[in-house]
């Protein structure tokens, strides 16, 4: 008798999407651009001579040099240190809101599916009436509110940007507890707990993931404005907003472009990166997408 063919494995959704991942050059050069950036922020303070806050005032408003790579701010600060800090800060505050507006979309979408008709009703009107806020008001008195700082900018994206999330969730678990599993857990007397972390979790991962990594990229443009506008971070920490609002002077934009053209420049950069990471993974966990 003939020996049969041992039968190949496919892969599973997690290598298709990795797969389908690989194929998008736009993600891959997103990638690209982050890995060496990233790098830059941590390791700086390792290798390069000045700190983001170290004075020299023989050097104020010097350009570009062997010394000074970004050349140096108003007061002697080096530029391509404060650029780096700010990095820092800025991926802090983001990961930081990206995180607990997660969780509380997260939380607040899957109990509105997973916990029964009243619950939905309550937690959607609450979202209804803060998606109807005007978003730069509710982000202007909520930053008002809160001061400036790393943790209350971090409490104010946080609270402005889960509303989305907890729509996406909902809208998946809806479809999910109607499943035999699922009606299964709940004949069998499980909690809201348990469907939740057992069973909406592991379903929303995809969703999770996506949101979150776009969600980065958003809540650096936010932190970035509130900078700006004085409601964030505040000097002498160094954020990419508040280096542009201490360069937007008239005599600076034209005299000493360095000390905006950099920070700018390492915002757009950082943004992109992480737009195009974030669509080449919603592509790759989109299960109608497939290897040609």
């Amino acid at each position: 008798m003939l020996a049969r063919a041992p039968q190949r494995r496919s892969p599973g959704p997690l290598a298709r999407a990795s797969s389908r991942f690989l194929i998008n050059r736009a993600a891959v050069a997103g990638i690209c651009m982050a890995v060496p950036m990233l790098l830059l922020i941590l390791s700086y303070p390792l290798w390069w001579t000045f700190q983001p806050n170290d004075i020299d005032l023989l050097a104020m408003n010097s350009g570009p040099s062997t010394t000074h790579w970004f050349g140096t701010d108003g007061v002697g600060r080096d530029v391509f240190a404060r650029v780096l800090e700010g990095g820092r800060i800025s991926l802090l505050v983001a990961i930081a809101s990206t995180a607990l507006s997660a969780v509380i979309g997260f939380l607040f979408g899957a109990i509105s599916a997973l916990a029964g008709r009243w619950a939905d009703a309550v937690s959607m009107r609450f979202i209804d009436l803060v998606m109807t806020l005007p978003p730069v008001i509710f982000l202007l008195v909520l930053a008002s509110i809160a001061g400036t700082g790393i943790w209350p900018t971090v409490l104010v994206i946080s609270l402005l940007s889960w509303p989305l999330l907890a729509r996406m969730i909902r809208s998946r678990l809806l479809e999910l507890r109607e499943r035999d599993f699922v009606l299964a857990a709940r004949g069998m007397g499980a909690g809201i707990g348990h469907l939740l972390f057992r069973h909406g979790l592991p379903n929303s991962i995809d969703i999770l993931v996506v949101y979150a990594t776009l969600q980065i990229a958003n809540a650096i443009l936010l932190e970035a404005g509130l900078s700006f506008l004085g409601l964030g971070i505040a000097p002498p920490a160094a954020s990419w907003g508040n280096m542009l609002n201490a360069a937007r002077s008239t005599a600076v934009l034209e005299q000493y472009p360095w000390q905006w053209l950099f920070p700018g420049g390492a915002l757009i950069l950082a943004v992109l990166a992480i737009n195009f990471i974030g669509d080449g993974l919603r592509d790759a966990f989109d299960p109608r997408t497939e290897l040609n």
